[in-house]
This record gives structure tokens, sequence and C-alpha cells, in this order.
């Protein structure tokens, strides 16, 4: 099932959604990071985008 993109708002905002190729890309892009150290990290700790940042050592 494709994300909503009509539908937006709290849960975009903080949940990296990682069936989605562009969402993917925009947060490794926000972090700057590569997209497979983006997953292997949301892997680890889950989709949420403030824990995904905590692993990769942002503050």
């Amino acid at each position: 099932m494709s994300d909503d993109k009509s539908k937006t708002g709290n849960a975009d905002r903080v949940r990296i959604n990682l069936s989605e190729d562009y969402e993917v890309r925009d947060w490794a892009k926000k972090f700057g990071v590569t997209e497979d150290a983006l997953r292997r990290a949301a892997e680890r700790v889950g989709p949420m985008a403030e824990d995904v940042r905590r692993e990769l050592g942002g503050q």
C-alpha cells in the first residue's frame, strides 16, 4: 500500500517509512548519512526519527 501524500501530519514528521524510497532518501539527506546507514539504524531502533537520529550519533 502506498503512502497517501494528501494526508500529512505529525506521524509523517516523526516516523520514517522504510517502504517509501523518497522518505528514505529525504531522511538520509537530513541526517547526512547514506540510505543504507539510515536503514540499518532504523532496523536497530525502529522507525521513529528521533531514535534513528540518536542511533546515528546526532545530538
